[in-house]
Formats: structure tokens, C-alpha cells, sequence
């Protein structure tokens, strides 16, 4: 067993552990950097605090970091996504501190994190950047040793962007979520399929023949449009930006402004990374028995603490759905207190789209323990190759061949002489 540790049940072990082989599986990519790392051993000497989403998928990340050589300690990125059993088997199977629990409150959701930086780490790991601004706010002292870190997620990379532009970022971090074996597949993919999964787990309801409001057509926007579309839905969408609606448009969503769409929708899901997207404004527009999701990293999208003091009473109704009830009689369903509905009500996405996401992650590590010093501290990419090397790792193992250029070819596309 791991020293330091605060998990809800160290007794959810074994069954943690069964789910956690089950999910390895599905993480071809994962598989083979772990059987290279275990030979290299490139991460070894170095500590690692990694605040993510505290899953099966990530559970196999943590392994493979273990096999590199490094010395983790793991808390959770969200207080609803902890799966308590993979935490569990982390801490006695696997011998990797981990500090999280499902539901865990505020006041224990910083404390948990703190704990992760005392273990001085020299790379961290996030998922909503976190761990870099705690440190960067109140606990300086332990910058020192800091190599770098990598970024899991979009609402993590504006933050983290925020700071560079401040001049205050303290160090070098990669942005996982650039990554193109990332955002197209775990983004869109990913977030399309969980997203609807953990609404329909909350709410057993039926989809087909809805008016689903999607705000936000980034990648997670788009994968959530078009899975909703699938289960025959009508699907609004609600942007600022006039590219992606325009986009929304031509893959033909209907597009308006929420103040628009708040009276028509059935079910809204919010994936902006921004605040308040749903407002009293729009809530007083709402049809009675409108239910109301989130998909973005953090539980701002929706303003709940406008929506608690506009209701005349509130009740749970099921696990993870609270029923409001405005003046006008109207009754409003929040899933999952407003956090990732994805990891609230479900297990988050499959693991063969996080394969891919935790892939950049463990690669990230090794490229900034063998480049740091190179650095400046600003937001990276993550480097076109490893990008290239995930992808040719996951069509290896799905069996697949692709074609390569052959000499007359480069040289054409290296050149410019020859036209027409």
C-alpha cells in the first residue's frame, strides 16, 4: 500500500481493480508505451502531482507513469469524478498515493490538491489547471523544482493562457488538449458519447423527438450535436463566435441566441468553458420540466446560485437530478449539481478515446524531463511527432496500413519548379 492517501474505501480494491484490467483493454496505445517505458524507464527519479479526473482510464495512465520510473501522487481534478473503487486500487493494488473521493466538498477538494503539491513535484499533471494556479497563488515555495506540466483540457488551456499573457506563468506547460490524437477524438467522440450517456443515466428519458439546446460548438459542442442528432433529436445551437456558427449552420443545426432557444429547448448542455452561460434571463423563459446539463470543466456554465434564489422550493428527485420550482410554477431540473454530467452521472469517456488522450500525457512527461531546459515558460503544443507517433500506434493496433510517399512524391511536394 501506498504512503499518504485518502481514498473512501480502501475495501472497493479488488473490485476497482477488475475494472481497471477490463479498461486496459480498450488502451492499445497506453499498452505500448508502458511495455517501452518499462525497459527505459525515462521517468525515473522524477515525482509527478497529477490532478485529473480519477478514473479506471486514468488509473492505467498511473501504471504506466509507475512503469516509467516515476514517483506519482494523484487527486482528483473534479469533486463528483472520482471513481471511489478505481481510487481504492490505486492506493493497495498499485501502490500509487492517490487523494480523492466522490463528492468530496470544497474545503477536501483543496486539501486533496495541496497534498499532491507537498509531494514537490518536479512535472505536474492537470486537467483544468489547478495545480498551477494553487501554486502559483500560495504555495511559491515550491516552484523551485518544477521542470514543467501538461494541460488535459480546454478550460485548463485558457487559464493557463490567461497566465502566460500576465506574465505569470511559472513554467513551461504542454498542452495536451492541442494535441490532434486529443481534442478530435476525445473532444468530439468522447465528450459526444459520455455527455449523452450520464444524461441518460440521470434521466432515463427519451431523446428522440427533444429539442436539445447545445451551447458551444467547439469540439465537445460538435460531438454532442451530432450524437444528439443520432438519437433523433432536434439540436439548437447557441455560439458567440460567428465561424462556429456558421459551421453549425452548414452541418445543419438550427443556430439562435440562448435568449432565443431558452424558450424552445427541452434539455440544455452547456461545453463553453465560460461562465453564467445559463442565466435568469433564460431561466425565466424555460418550459415547465426543462432539464438543464453541464459538459464544461467546471460548474459556472450553469449560474446556480441565481437559479436557488429565483425558486420558490427545490427537491431532489432522483440521484443526480434536482428539481427547482420558479414562481411561475415552472419546474427546472439541474443533473449532477451542474458539474461534468459525463463523470457525475457516468464513468466519463470510454477508454479507447482516453488511450489516446493519456498517451500525450505520458509522452508529454518524457519530452519535458528530456527538454525543459529549452523552455521558456509558455504554453507549448505538444510536438508534432509525438502527435504523429500515438497515431501510428493506434493504427497499429487497430490492424490498420496506411501508404507511404515515395521519392518522385516527396520530392514534388518539397518543390516548386514544376507547375502546371
Amino acid at each position: 500500500m501506498s504512503k499518504g492517501s485518502d481514498v473512501k474505501d480502501i475495501r472497493l480494491a479488488d473490485a476497482g481493480r477488475k475494472r481497471i484490467e477490463w479498461a486496459e483493454r480498450e488502451m492499445p496505445v497506453l499498452r505500448q508505451i508502458r511495455a517501452r517505458f518499462s525497459k527505459e524507464k525515462p521517468l525515473k527519479n522524477i515525482r509527478l502531482a497529477c490532478c485529473l479526473h480519477i478514473t479506471t482510464e486514468t488509473a492505467n495512465l498511473a501504471i504506466t507513469l509507475k512503469a516509467g520510473g516515476a514517483e506519482s501522487v494523484f487527486c482528483a481534478s473534479n469533486p463528483l469524478s472520482t471513481q471511489d473503487d478505481a481510487a481504492a486500487a490505486l492506493v493497495k493494488h498499485y501502490g500509487i498515493s492517490t487523494y480523492a473521493i466522490k463528492g468530496e466538498d470544497h474545503k477536501t477538494y483543496y486539501r486533496h490538491i495541496q497534498a499532491a503539491i507537498q509531494h514537490r513535484p518536479h512535472i505536474t499533471m492537470d486537467d483544468g489547471a489547478d495545480l498551477v494556479s494553487t501554486l502559483q497563488k500560495g504555495s511559491r515555495e515550491l516552484l523551485d523544482g518544477v521542470l514543467g506540466g501538461s494541460e488535459e483540457t480546454t478550460t485548463g488551456v485558457v487559464r493557463l493562457r490567461a497566465m502566460e499573457k500576465d506574465g505569470v506563468l511559472p513554467y513551461p506547460v504542454v498542452s495536451v488538449n492541442d494535441a490532434l490524437t486529443k481534442h478530435l477524438f476525445d473532444n468530439r467522440y468522447g465528450t459526444g458519447q459520455s455527455t449523452i450517456d450520464g444524461i441518460l443515466r440521470a434521466t432515463n428519458i427519451l431523446l428522440a423527438g427533444k429539442k436539445i439546446v447545445v451551447a458551444g460548438y467547439g469540439w465537445c459542442g460538435r460531438g454532442v450535436a451530432m450524437r444528439a442528432k443520432g438519437h433523433g433529436a432536434t439540436v439548437i445551437v447557441t455560439e458567440v463566435d460567428p465561424m462556429k456558427a456558421m459551421e453549425a449552420a452548414m452541418d445543419g443545426f438550427l443556430v439562435m441566441p440562448m435568449g432565443e432557444a431558452a424558450g424552445i429547448g427541452d434539455i440544455f448542455i452547456t461545453l463553453t468553458g465560460d461562465k453564467a452561460i445559463l442565466r435568469p434571463e433564460h431561466f425565466r423563459k424555460m418550459k415547465d420540466g426543462a432539464i438543464l446539463a453541464n459538459s464544461g470543466h467546471f460548474n459556472v456554465e450553469i449560474d446556480l446560485e441565481a437559479l436557488a434564489k429565483m425558486a420558490k422550493t427545490r427537491r431532489p428527485l432522483r440521484e443526480f437530478v434536482e428539481e427547482f420550482t420558479l414562481p411561475n410554477n415552472h419546474r427546472i431540473c439541474v443533473l449532477g449539481e451542474g458539474r461534468l454530467i459525463n463523470l457525475a452521472s457516468a464513468e466519463g469517456h470510454p477508454a479507447s478515446v482516453m488511450d489516446m488522450s493519456f498517451a500525450n500525457q505520458a509522452l508529454s512527461a518524457e519530452y519535458l524531463v528530456k527538454n525543459n531546459r529549452k523552455l521558456e515558460k509558455r504554453v507549448y503544443a505538444v510536438p508534432e511527432e509525438i502527435d504523429r507517433e500515438i497515431a501510428r500506434l493506434k493504427l497499429l493496433s487497430m490492424g490498420i496500413a496506411i501508404d507511404s510517399l515515395t521519392p518522385e512524391q516527396e520530392k514534388y511536394m518539397a518543390s516548386w519548379q514544376e507547375g502546371t
